[in-house]
């Protein structure tokens, strides 16, 4: 065995910090324009409709998909700062095309897809980050690794719509520079920042990051990218210790239930502007600004639970907790339902909607405590806001008051990453000492996978028949991968101890 030193072992740690910024980079470039996306839709392409949104959403997620397998891929037998930095400056270059969609004269839209399937493409190195923290742990190091890795992407997530939030104080027409045709607002600055954030992890991955590897039993090993028989003593010393096949049974079921906890975040993110606008009559602005605070407290509460369940998980283990944050995101959903008698305010585009009242957030609270409610004002603007008429349900569906929208979003806030930890922490137990950058690579497109179908599923379901079916069927999906879990439970065992070498 080689005996890791003390300066082996902190460049280890150094090159694992470096991965947690770009999976912390990843997530900024999907959640920073994540509530901005429909209304610089609607401003740049009339054309474009609530359908279209899912499309959208979704294009980060189909670029991602394809990539992840093939950055994996790649980084199992050449160095990782190859992929890394290539992903990391597609992800830059494509955030500058985002903020120049608004520069063609038509077909704006289609530019807008085009560019956030190209950020996605670029965070197809979301495998390569999890399968070098996979590998450059040991068993006992790996959950609170993988718990900082998940708490980083939610750090992400809670500073993209704060930086977004910050952006709105440019306002929609900001600033322009004529002579390079760039406006700079609340739309484009945040995509902007982005890729200076891109830049710099370019030039932290060149200076700092190593390649470094460690068995289960954190047994220092000479390479990380390696072909076992290819690389004289490395090749045989390995081959004791990966003998044994993965179990696939497991593989495919995490990958399963990984895919579920992706696709009803992805459905969560992607309803929270267009619900918000329709049910309490918010305008493009005011839906960003306060999404964006409510997903900012949520994403914190996310980064509180990551590192309670890494102590959690040492006394309980990752299966239990899988199962609870599974549990508490059905109740989330169903909380979601659309319950009571009072309707949302009707958009009705003949008259600009100048006569129908507009509800704010405190008022919306009123008739859940029992307090008296304020007069309505008469709405000036004209922008037009409500549930639109041309959405059917709009006229017997009842309002989903903001008291169930902020404890649904507490709830799914506290079980999305308890489910999103532990299933890469099992995953990558499972797969054991092997080079894990191609099964990454399939997690990751199961997981974008998801959020391709979730934004298409909820703005297509959402837009025809409403919340009430939208939400139930979530609870129906959730229910399935509840079962699942049961089904597998006990295959669900790290690789070393499968075949003995260790203890559970």
């Amino acid at each position: 065995d080689v005996v890791e030193t003390q300066e082996h072992y902190k460049s280890r740690w150094r090159s694992i910090w470096i991965m947690y910024l770009t999976m912390f980079l990843s997530s900024v470039g999907f959640s920073i324009v994540i509530m901005s996306v429909w209304p610089y839709l609607q401003e740049i392409d009339p054309t474009a409709d609530a359908s279209f949104l899912g499309w959208i959403i979704a294009s980060y997620s189909i670029g991602q998909m394809v990539a992840s397998p093939l950055f994996g891929l790649w980084s199992n037998y050449r160095p990782r700062r190859e992929p890394l930095v290539i992903s990391t400056a597609i992800s830059v270059a494509a955030n500058c095309l985002y903020a120049y969609v608004h520069v063609p004269h038509s077909h704006n839209k289609y530019y807008m897809l085009i560019a956030r399937a190209l950020v996605g493409f670029g965070a197809g190195n979301v495998a390569v980050v999890r399968s070098y923290i996979a590998g450059a742990t040991s068993l006992t190091e790996r959950t609170s690794a993988m718990a900082n890795t998940s708490a980083c992407q939610a750090v992400g997530f809670i500073l993209g719509p704060v930086f977004q939030t910050c952006f709105t104080l440019i306002g929609e027409e900001g600033i322009t520079w004529k002579l390079i045709h760039l406006q700079l607002n609340m739309y484009t600055a945040p995509v902007l920042f982005g890729a200076l954030l891109g830049i710099i992890n370019i030039i932290l991955i060149f200076v700092i990051f190593r390649e470094h590897r460690v068995d289960d039993m954190g047994r220092q090993c000479k390479s990380v990218n390696f072909e076992e028989g290819t690389e004289g003593e490395e090749g045989g010393g390995l081959d004791q210790i990966t003998e044994g096949n993965i179990d696939h049974v497991a593989v495919v079921a995490i990958n399963f239930l990984f895919f579920v906890i992706l696709f009803v975040f992805a459905v969560f993110e992607t309803i929270a502007t267009p619900l918000t606008m329709d049910m309490y009559s918010w305008t493009r602005k005011e839906a960003v600004f306060y999404n964006g605070i409510i997903l900012s407290v949520v994403g914190i509460e996310s980064v509180i639970v990551f590192m309670v369940v890494k102590m959690l998980a040492k006394k309980t283990g990752e299966r239990a907790i899988l199962h609870g944050g599974l549990l508490i995101v059905l109740v989330g959903f169903f909380i979601l339902l659309p319950w009571g008698k009072k309707l949302p305010n009707i958009q009705w585009q003949e008259i600009k909607n100048n006569s129908i009242p507009r509800t704010t957030p405190t008022e919306m609270l009123m008739p859940v405590w029992g307090l008296q409610a304020m007069q309505p004002q008469s709405n000036h603007t004209a922008e037009p806001v409500g549930c639109p008429v041309t959405q059917s349900w709009c006229l017997n569906t009842p309002v989903i008051y903001l008291a169930q929208y902020i404890s649904s979003d507490i709830l799914i806030g506290l079980g999305y990453p308890v489910c999103n930890v532990m299933s890469y922490t099992l995953y990558s137990k499972i797969l054991g000492p092997k080079p894990q950058g191609v099964y990454m690579g399939w997690l990751t497109a199961s997981g974008s996978g998801a959020r391709i179908l979730g934004p298409v599923f909820v703005s297509q379901i959402y837009t025809h028949l409403g919340p009430r079916w939208a939400f139930s069927l979530i609870c129906g999906v959730v229910v399935v991968s509840l079962l699942l879990l049961e089904i597998v439970y006990k295959r669900l065992i790290a690789f070393s101890v499968r075949y003995g070498r260790m203890q559970e």
